[in-house]
């Protein structure tokens, strides 16, 4: 059987997402993989290797759901899409072992890869952000909201992604979705509020 660097980062994205940075043991995921431990050396040259081609990947392909929920949803209403992306967390955090790994990752790096994790991080919220300010300013330009500055509203947008994907982590199911339905609330009225 052949064994490829896919492979182990399947296996290994799922022992980093269960048992964390520290926790996960490269003997582990090479019986898991049905190699031995020194198998993974010729695709990463080690632990710290594996989890930042994993960190990656992973943030690449959270931007590719996003950009997929954009165009599915292009043709629905600014408060549909906005509301949908924020809601569709839950689903996916109970269900993905990948959105596990990128929320508890994002707010707990391992202290050895920090800044590349963090880096990472910026970068696939930087590009959320890209993606809102140019929803939003379609909006505009359709007349479907008052004027507003889609940079302030996206940056708003994203303290609400914050908040509730804490909760996701912290408190669970339930107060996700109490914490999302007060923030939205609030949120799309100042959206959709006439500036005076």
């Amino acid at each position: 059987m052949k064994v490829t660097a896919t492979r182990i980062k399947e296996i290994a994205l799922k022992h980093f997402a269960k048992d964390g940075y520290e926790g996960a043991s490269l003997a582990n995921i090479a019986d898991e993989v049905g190699i031995k431990k020194p198998s993974i050396y010729a695709h990463f040259k080690g632990k710290e290797d594996l989890f930042l081609h994993i960190i990656r990947d992973v943030f690449t392909a959270e931007l590719q759901i996003v950009d997929q929920y954009m165009t599915t949803h292009q043709a629905s209403t600014l408060h549909d899409v906005l509301y949908g992306l924020l809601a569709s967390a839950k689903d996916r955090y109970e269900q993905d072992e990948q959105m596990k790994f990128m929320l508890r990752m994002s707010f707990f790096p391992p202290q050895s890869v920090a800044e590349q994790v963090n880096t990472q991080t910026y970068m696939y919220l930087d590009g959320i952000e890209e993606r809102l300010i140019h929803r939003i300013r379609l909006a505009l330009t359709q007349g479907d909201i008052p004027p507003i500055d889609a940079g302030k509203a996206a940056a708003a947008y994203l303290c609400i992604i914050d908040g509730t994907w804490v909760e996701l982590l912290f408190g669970g199911p339930e107060r996700f979705t109490k914490r999302l339905d007060a923030a939205w609330h609030i949120y799309w009225l100042g959206l959709t509020h006439k500036q005076g």
